[in-house]
């Protein structure tokens, strides 16, 4: 079993804390898209920058694509985004003119730019996000400034967020019974790689609690996979002094197991450590075989740099921004600040 997202350690101290309420309206939490890359401005597909309002991106595309003629199915997405809260990101058609899609006027939709662009967005396609939140009745300013400063220098856990896996979590148990044969597959190819996310997503999220619990999520251990952080490549940890100098420089990472059967492994105490979570998990490595379509298996990194921390003091609380990479939460930066369960 795996620890509730409200019961991972944290990696500053529990006595550093601010509370508060937070998404009271949508407009305390407002996540901004930063494109890996300008679309050309050519081509057959077109990029549309759009604005929603307290609706998930699945449901904005389809509204879109509904308005503008295309399948759903062919819309692409680079990322998924929060629901309540307003949001701005890129998403690509087919076959539609800048002109069509500038036009729309949609209820909590609103069209910012259309560029064509030589191929379709695929998922992961975006450079980081941008976040503005909004701590209502916060308690400590002083607190909050010295969280961020702390994982300014270390870096935030790379945790996966609650909304990863559904409401009571439901998607993790569903989808062991999915791998063990016990419940019938989802019809939808979408529902089933949704629930072998959340499987990876929740385990991930085990092993990395272990190296936060430990003092280790900012700290290599032998045999760690390493990453590169300009480059992304992978390499094993065979000089620890060395990795240490190294990570604190922040040219290197450690990397943590998205289980799968493709995933490549660590050595040494590193893979000790993702033995013992898998053998935790009640799956087998011939079921994930089985089902190696639906998650192949990669590596994650165990913590992502934020960028721009700013704190600032407005009228009934505070307001928040930083930078995060594509795919790390948000929510992960609030909690390490709030010292609760977030809701």
């Amino acid at each position: 079993m795996h620890a509730p997202f409200a019961q991972l350690p944290y990696a500053t101290a529990k006595s550093l804390r601010t509370l508060g309420k937070i998404r009271c309206v949508p407009e305390d939490f407002q996540v901004d898209e930063v494109a890996a890359y300008p679309p050309a401005g050519h081509g057959g597909h077109l990029f549309v920058r759009f604005e929603k309002r307290s609706q998930t991106t699945r449901e904005a595309v389809a509204v879109l694509a509904k308005a503008l003629g295309v399948n759903p199915r062919d819309v692409g997405v680079a990322g998924q985004k929060d629901k309540h809260a307003i949001t701005t990101q890129w998403v690509s058609f087919e076959r539609v003119s800048p002109e069509a899609a500038l036009a729309l006027s949609l209820p909590n939709l609103r069209v910012l730019a259309a560029v064509p662009h030589p191929h379709k967005l695929r998922t992961g396609h975006l450079r980081a996000n941008r976040f503005v939140l909004v701590i209502r009745e916060a308690s400590d300013e002083a607190s909050a400034r010295e969280v961020l400063e702390q994982l300014a220098r270390e870096g935030v856990p790379n945790y996966y967020g609650e909304q990863r896996f559904g409401v009571g979590e439901r998607n993790v148990t569903r989808a062991r019974a999915m791998l063990r044969g016990e419940a019938p597959l989802p019809r939808d190819r979408f529902e089933r790689k949704l629930l072998m996310s959340a499987l990876q997503s929740a385990l991930f999220n085990e092993w990395l609690a272990e190296r936060v619990a430990d003092g280790l999520y900012a700290r290599p251990i032998p045999g760690d996979l390493l990453r590169k952080e300009d480059s992304g490549g992978l390499f094993i940890n065979e000089d620890n002094a060395a990795a240490e100098r190294r990570m604190l420089d922040w040219e290197i990472s450690a990397t943590g197991p998205m289980f799968g059967a493709s995933m490549r492994k660590p050595e040494g105490e590193a893979a000790l450590r993702e033995e013992a979570v898998f053998e935790r998990s009640g799956i087998t490595a011939e079921q994930l075989a089985a089902h190696a379509k639906l998650g192949e298996g990669t590596r994650r990194a165990a913590r992502v740099r934020i960028s721009e921390p700013h704190v600032e003091a407005i009228d009934g609380g505070l307001r928040l921004s930083f930078e995060l990479p594509s795919g790390a939460y948000a929510t992960t930066v609030l909690r390490e600040i709030m010292k609760c369960e977030l809701e």
